[in-house]
């Protein structure tokens, strides 16, 4: 079944992200329409300042409550990038998952990554993400219970997690440095030309223009936000 998502917004008043809210707002939705959810409601609040629990006001977390359960939705995507403690807080306020525009966008990329270069970004940059959202993410983590063997203050689970999410990390990026040595080795062995770049907001036409320029069918065009990730050449 498709997921329900309810879009928030909650600038600050006055600012220029306030003047563009229902610009942000679209593009947010398509964002969770590439990400294969439906948007079913949209909440916003301009702010003087944001909430430290919960971005947004308690009143307007009761109304998106109300809209969530108006509309069965089971997901609720802010536009703002949201804190670990802002995330776990709404969580557990409106019972439902809580995402942000950074978490949708790393899910995008995870579906649309190509090559092996791309692969290992996209999952770097999840586990960085993850890292310290550990604690809301995996909400069966406990301490383990004293007994045999595991007398003392022991290791959390989430201790444990949380260490070879880093040993992930540091893995990840010794192998990406693996893949620009060799990039560094190919490029070496290259004639000198002339290069030339397609450089753009996404969904701008780059795909079209490279399509249009070489004639190579190959290339994906799609009318959607991050339709290609990896680098064309």
């Amino acid at each position: 079944p498709v997921e329900r998502a309810v879009l928030v917004a909650a600038p600050r008043k006055g600012s220029a992200d306030a003047a563009a809210l229902e610009e942000h707002l679209e593009e947010l939705a398509r964002l969770v329409d590439t990400a294969g959810a439906k948007v079913v409601g949209r909440l916003s609040q301009q702010v003087v300042s944001r909430n430290p629990a919960t971005l947004i006001g308690e009143g307007k977390v009761e109304e998106l409550r109300a809209l969530m359960a108006g509309t069965n939705t089971t997901l609720a995507v802010f536009d703002d990038e949201l804190t670990p403690n802002q995330g776990a807080t709404l969580e557990q306020e409106l019972k439902v998952r809580v995402m942000d525009r950074a978490e949708i966008i790393l899910d995008i990329f995870a579906t649309r990554a190509r090559t092996y270069e791309a692969k290992l970004q996209v999952e770097l940059a999840q586990n960085q993400y993850l890292l310290p959202r550990l604690a809301r993410m995996w909400t069966h983590l406990s301490r383990i219970r004293g007994g045999i063997g595991l007398r003392g203050p022991g290791e959390t689970q989430l201790e444990t997690d949380r260490r070879m999410l880093r040993q992930k990390i540091q893995y990840l990026r010794g192998k990406l440095k693996d893949v620009e040595r060799h990039r560094a080795v190919l490029r070496e062995g290259r004639v000198a030309m002339l290069d030339v770049a397609l450089v753009g907001y996404t969904n701008a036409g780059k795909s079209s223009i490279l399509r249009g320029l070489t004639g190579e069918t190959s290339i994906h065009v799609e009318d959607r936000l991050f339709a290609t990730l990896d680098t064309l050449s």
